[in-house]
């Protein structure tokens, strides 16, 4: 009997926000290169504006987790979308909620592709990355499920002058009433300074002195956090030319729009720096527990991109930044000067 063609996808990738982040370019080029495809994304419905300019064979379907808690709630949730009639189920996230998912639908008959997240070999890398080298890029891993469905996607692919999505139709009102206008040959800069955990973020007084070199070159510069003590960090910092986007935009849309419009985002190894790279802003990424070799780095991050200590033979000391520093100093982020951060990015922007 011939197998049935695959015509309508249901993704499921409900959590983190960068993780999230990440599969946009993905299923972004999955939609260009097969646009026959009929493709639906179940994710959280505060993650749904990372998907704003997605094509058009693409539909996100937002939910609140606590709609659909426990075993009834994700009965409930599996009936909905049984009745969509799905060919086929892309499982990028492999929890329990995803398992209980996929499973209904392969006793249904619905043929099923689940990511390999490599956590064994991610768990070897911990404190063993200069001599175990780069994992596959998780990008590549979520491509992987599609080409198992019958679906590759070329990651390589180059977009129009690099970027995946064209906003040139927005409206960028809201973001010149909070920003101003860019003046030609003016320089601006984001600076999100924080992460989920603590040993992935570097020293905040370290980070302001940056921040004020930089200021000191003449370039603008936007800081971005969320959260009430993140918002109350930056407000202390700012200054004419060092503006906090803290609470001051209507929406993630538009502070998506505003990191658009940068000329360099500098972030921790955090969900920031995956929404200036799926949007072709350049990147400076900063890390320190956590490894870019793990599989993590930015959408099309070189290594030039990157600054950490690379000689330390403790890191990764975790794979996702959770857990405290063995020395207690954390020396990984320390080693680091606030004048490599600048030197760093004059030389990523006089490129």
């Amino acid at each position: 009997m011939n197998e049935k063609v695959i015509k309508k996808i249901l993704i499921i990738r409900l959590s983190a926000f960068g993780d999230v982040a990440m599969t946009v370019p993905v299923i972004t080029l999955l939609a260009q290169q097969h646009p026959q495809l009929r493709i639906t994304l179940l994710t959280r419905s505060r993650f749904v504006p990372l998907f704003e300019w997605v094509p058009a064979n693409v539909t996100v379907w937002g939910i609140n987790l606590d709609d659909y808690k426990g075993l009834t709630g994700l009965s409930r949730l599996y009936t909905l979308l049984q009745k969509n009639g799905f060919d086929a189920v892309a499982d990028l996230h492999d929890v329990l909620r995803t398992k209980y998912l996929r499973t209904r639908f392969r006793f249904s008959g619905t043929k099923v592709a689940i990511i390999d997240k490599g956590r064994k070999q991610k768990h070897a890398i911990i404190g063993h990355a200069a001599e175990t080298g780069p994992l596959k890029p998780m990008f590549q891993r979520y491509a992987d499920v599609f080409s198992e469905l019958g679906y590759p996607v070329d990651l390589t692919v180059p977009q129009p002058d690099g970027k995946l999505f064209d906003l040139s139709n927005e409206d960028f009102i809201p973001i010149r009433a909070f920003a101003g206008k860019k003046q030609p040959g003016e320089k601006w800069i984001g600076i999100a300074p924080f992460a989920a955990h603590e040993s992935k973020i570097y020293p905040l007084e370290k980070m302001r002195l940056a921040a004020d070199m930089l200021l000191e070159k003449g370039y603008k510069i936007f800081l971005f956090g969320a959260g009430k003590q993140e918002c109350e960090e930056l407000d202390t910092w700012q200054c004419d030319d060092m503006r906090s986007v803290c609470n001051q935009l209507g929406s993630l849309h538009e502070e998506l729009l505003l990191i658009s419009q940068l000329d360099l985002m500098i972030s921790m190894d955090s969900a920031n720096m995956h929404f200036a790279a799926m949007l072709g802003t350049p990147t400076l990424s900063i890390w320190g527990a956590t490894h870019p070799f793990a599989g993590f780095q930015a959408w099309q991050q070189t290594t030039d991109n990157i600054l950490q200590v690379a000689d330390l033979p403790c890191r990764p000391c975790s794979i996702y930044g959770n857990k405290p520093c063995h020395f207690g100093d954390l020396r990984c982020m320390n080693r680091i000067t606030p004048e490599e951060i600048v030197a760093r990015t004059v030389q990523i922007l006089s490129r």
